[in-house]
């Protein structure tokens, strides 16, 4: 799961877990499968959103 960690100076920091990020990078692979232009990716992960669980 995700955390959301804040330090002394009001910034906020995502901490997440590494199965967080395996499902990142699958979701992102899912998405650009089969593209062969840097625009088209561009373009594909500009109209998509991808969301990782937040624990406090």
């Amino acid at each position: 799961m995700a955390e959301i960690l804040e330090n002394l100076n009001g910034r906020r920091v995502i901490k997440i877990s590494t199965d967080d990020i395996i499902s990142i990078v699958r979701e992102y692979q899912n998405t650009v499968c089969g593209m062969t232009s840097y625009a088209e990716i561009r373009n594909a992960l500009d109209n998509k959103d991808l969301y990782i669980p937040e624990d406090f």
